[in-house]
């Protein structure tokens, strides 16, 4: 049982107002035989407004209502059914939140230990997946999630599991869907078959498809392919298309020989990175003072003609500047970094490579030097100059040594082992600004302290049963979130959370029936409390029996701790971005 309300209330402290959402009913249909008809037969085609306009969402036909099952050659995805000699697994989808197939248990996407972190875990390995797989495979077809490239003449680009080639029938049935809505004077968005949602993103000659039966709102997964496809055009640029108006066959498979890590990499972030659907960015933990060291530094870097400079750990910022005029929009940010991250040959050298910024100029090559200092630590310097590699090294060389100087990697470093925010260390009575402390590793030695507090914190998770928390701020375009600690611990637990708030996120900015103030949400896995203002975001997790009042009362806390400590986790003067 779950209960939900929501207002459009405008008022800085939080009030909600009672608005019952009955749960979603699961329904037993299958994507298996798709059938395309005008009529309300055994298929149909609705015109659907709710998904930003003129589209088509295709209801599939009920699986009692087939004549017989399909076949195991046909083209068709057969989801979790596979065929009738395949014995199917009892988890249900939501259970494990797994995007492998269910009866693999060492297969899903692996997880990391904190949301704000982009470190692989020891179970995921990036790369190209069950190569061997092709549409006639059972397995393949009872993968929970598939992402599809292909060109509008229906040649397969790029697909998350099997062989590209072997998939070929598979990619030219996905283009006559396609084709076949087109025809109609329509575009298609969404097939709905039962527990399976089939989304289509068309990019001119580019067509990107996701098969999912992962119960993530159709607003989610068709951001998940626009980074896909803006990965892509990072790569490429978006000049590609007039090789498709110059031949409509043309294979563009070679262009992307070697890429298939960064793709995967990229899918493996939708299932734990906030950035992918926050559209923000966030900052490593760092004293005001190092951060402003290193800011410094890169921008006398910028006053010597670079265009961006940015200081990264992982996936989290150490420090950013740019160009007069110039905006570097979140989503590059992810694009770009997990670029560098997911190859391996940028950690084995200073190197100097093209790359295309979507979001600042879709159809140019700016020129990135990467520079690794250590396993974790790199720098970016980005340019417009094909020819200003030696210049970059001088600046690298110059940027090095006044971090060693001013040690911001050893400080760099110790934020990365002492970890970010912790919801056990949120202060029960927040003091008075003039005494709250800033640095969150005092913090912590304070909450030790039974004097400064009214009550200790004691048992599973933050007080008041505070689990998990993100806060963005909407002006900065940054978030943060706070670290996993008990009681979600587990991959799977993580996982779960993380759409959780995907699905808050979505139904927080759902033009359609919104956008709300605040939400309130209770089921048996969590109680979820969101308040976005025009300052802010706030996404919080409690225990399922933690009480409304004390929920509110404990956000308010949050943004206080936020506000105390935002020179430490913010990335502070930075411009906002222009959209």
């Amino acid at each position: 049982m779950s209960t939900s309300s929501s207002s459009p209330s405008s008022d800085e402290e939080l009030i909600f107002n009672p608005n019952p959402i009955p749960k979603p009913i699961d329904d037993e249909l299958t994507l298996a035989s798709l059938t395309l008809t005008e009529s309300n037969g055994n298929g149909s085609v609705c015109e659907s407004d709710r998904y930003g306009g003129a589209g088509v969402v295709l209801e599939a036909e009920r699986e009692g209502e087939r004549e017989g099952p399909s076949s195991p050659s046909s083209s068709g995805y057969a989801g979790e059914r596979g065929s009738s000699s395949e014995g199917t697994s009892n988890s249900r989808i939501g259970d494990e939140d797994d995007d492998g197939i269910q009866e693999v248990i060492n297969d899903h996407d692996g997880f990391v230990d904190g949301v704000g972190d982009s470190s692989p875990s020891a179970s995921w390995v990036p790369g190209k997946r069950h190569v061997n797989e092709d549409d006639a495979s059972i397995s393949w077809r009872k993968r929970k999630k598939h992402f599809f490239i292909l060109s509008h003449s229906g040649k397969p680009i790029y697909s998350r599991y099997g062989d590209e080639h072997k998939l070929a029938g598979f990619s030219a049935t996905l283009q006559a869907i396609i084709s076949f809505v087109e025809n109609g004077k329509d575009r298609i968005k969404l097939v709905r078959a039962g527990k399976h949602q089939v989304v289509f993103l068309i990019k001119g000659p580019i067509y990107l498809v996701c098969i999912s039966c992962t119960e993530e709102p159709y607003e989610s997964l068709r951001g998940q392919l626009e980074l896909l496809y803006g990965q892509m055009i990072l790569i490429l640029t978006k000049s590609v298309n007039r090789c498709f108006e110059k031949n409509p066959k043309f294979d563009m498979t070679p262009l992307l020989g070697g890429t298939d890590v960064v793709f995967s990499s990229l899918i493996h972030s939708f299932n734990w990175n906030p950035a992918t659907f926050l559209h923000a960015y966030t900052c490593l933990p760092l004293a005001y003072a190092t951060r402003q060291a290193a800011g410094a530094v890169l921008q006398d870097v910028a006053d010597s003609g670079v265009l961006f400079a940015l200081l990264m750990c992982k996936s989290k910022v150490v420090s950013l500047v740019g160009a007069q005029k110039a905006s570097l929009h979140p989503d590059d940010m992810l694009l770009l970094s997990n670029f560098v991250m997911s190859s391996e040959s940028f950690r084995t050298s200073e190197s100097f490579s093209p790359i295309c910024l979507p979001r600042y100029n879709p159809t140019a090559f700016l020129y990135a030097y990467v520079h690794y200092f250590d396993a974790d630590t790199y720098l970016m310097l980005l340019t417009t100059s094909s020819d200003a590699f030696y210049h970059l090294k001088d600046c690298r060389i110059r940027i090095e040594q006044v971090l060693l100087r001013s040690n911001v990697l050893s400080e760099v470093q110790r934020s990365m082992l002492e970890g970010g925010m912790r919801v056990e260390d949120l202060p029960v009575d927040p003091l008075p600004r003039s005494s709250m402390p800033h640095r969150l590793s005092q913090q912590r030695i304070l909450t030790q302290s039974p004097e400064i507090f009214s009550e200790s914190i004691v048992g599973i998770g933050g007080p008041t049963g505070l689990w998990h928390f993100i806060y963005r701020s909407i002006y900065l375009d940054q978030y943060v979130s706070s670290d996993f600690s008990p009681p979600i611990s587990s991959p799977q637990q993580q996982k779960r959370l993380y759409r959780a708030y995907q699905k808050l996120y979505c139904s927080m900015h759902d033009k359609g029936i919104g956008p709300h103030k605040t939400q309130f949400r209770r089921d048996e896995n969590y109680v979820l409390l969101c308040w976005v203002t025009q300052d802010f975001e706030l996404y919080a997790a409690f225990d399922p029996l933690a009480d409304k009042a004390v929920a509110i009362k404990t956000c308010n806390r949050v943004c206080q701790w936020v506000k105390d400590v935002e020179n430490e986790i913010f990335l502070q003067g930075a411009s906002p971005f222009s959209w």
